[in-house]
């Protein structure tokens, strides 16, 4: 395992899940609690990839996490620690669902939260990112955790992702979220719901092969759904298993903004036809997470 310098001082708890699948909501509701916090990004997968910059996917292994990156990471996750006089620190980025052993290899003290969503919402709701506009603020707080040696490499990747969507014919971006293994070939030959698709059943598929091999208490599992459908039970648990308690009115607070009109709302704005391509296609692993029915 090499030697874990610096010591973080700190309770990592790292939230895995595909994109769209209620990571930002998940984090953003444990944060709230005394002690607990987080960057002040979205994700800070610059910070997980330094060392592996040119690395073509997200999909790192444990051989990955050298010495170097080992320091530079926890380093990272002290310095949030210190700055907020914390004892746990909340992360969330979704490409870690591809790289769990990377990732354990870096943070061997670290627990996890696997949240799942419906793959077919997950993707109506995807979609919509590979087509977004430029947002500058989001972009301003992200590059603030770009390491300085790592700017060039990330300046030229978005100037060609941005160029990309200008001109392509169907306005997506050229790349957005993980980078799964083949991911040029696939948007080759998948249309932009099917790459969703395939992108979130990699992240699955990837995530649940490492996490259920660890030992016991290191892993807690969650579906959408079910923190949507009844988040003072589920909020409650994982509360617990982060080490924290949150009364009750504490914890009415915190599921004030959940809405349950997003369960079913991908598969609604798809429609039936393009409900059974994506089927045929992710399948297999619907029905063996339960969503083969919705």
């Amino acid at each position: 395992m090499g030697i874990l310098n610096p010591e973080i001082a700190c309770q990592p708890v790292v939230i895995v899940g595909a994109p769209r699948s209620g990571t930002n909501m998940l984090r953003d509701i444990l944060t709230q609690l005394d002690d607990v916090s987080t960057w002040p990004c979205d994700e800070i997968n610059y910070i997980w990839r330094h060392g592996n910059v040119s690395h073509i996917s997200d999909e790192f292994v444990r051989e990955d996490a050298t010495p170097q990156v080992k320091k530079y990471v926890r380093g990272k996750f002290k310095t949030i620690a210190n700055e907020h006089k914390v004892d746990v620190i909340v992360e969330k980025t979704c490409a870690n669902s591809l790289r769990i052993d990377f990732v354990d290899e870096i943070l061997p003290e670290a627990k996890y939260i696997f949240i799942c969503r419906d793959g077919i919402d997950a993707v109506g709701s995807a979609k919509i990112r590979w087509t977004a506009e430029l947002d500058i603020k989001y972009i301003l707080e992200k590059v603030k955790f770009v390491p300085i040696s790592d700017l060039p490499y990330y300046g030229f990747r978005y100037f060609v992702n941005r160029l990309y969507r200008i001109f392509s014919n169907n306005k997506r971006l050229a790349f957005w979220g993980p980078k799964i293994k083949g991911m040029s070939v696939i948007l080759d030959e998948h249309s932009l719901n099917e790459v969703c698709a395939l992108q979130w059943e990699r992240c699955v598929n990837k995530a649940e092969k490492f996490l259920d091999v660890m030992p016991e208490g290191k892993v807690i599992k969650v579906k959408y759904e079910d923190l949507i459908s009844d988040p003072k039970v589920e909020i409650r648990r994982l509360v617990e298993f982060v080490g924290k308690s949150v009364g009750e009115e504490e914890l009415v607070g915190f599921i004030s903004d959940i809405s349950a009109s997003s369960i079913g709302k991908g598969r609604r704005q798809l429609g039936e036809q393009e409900v059974n391509t994506l089927t045929g296609l992710i399948g297999v692993t619907l029905a063996r997470l339960g969503y083969e029915n919705h």
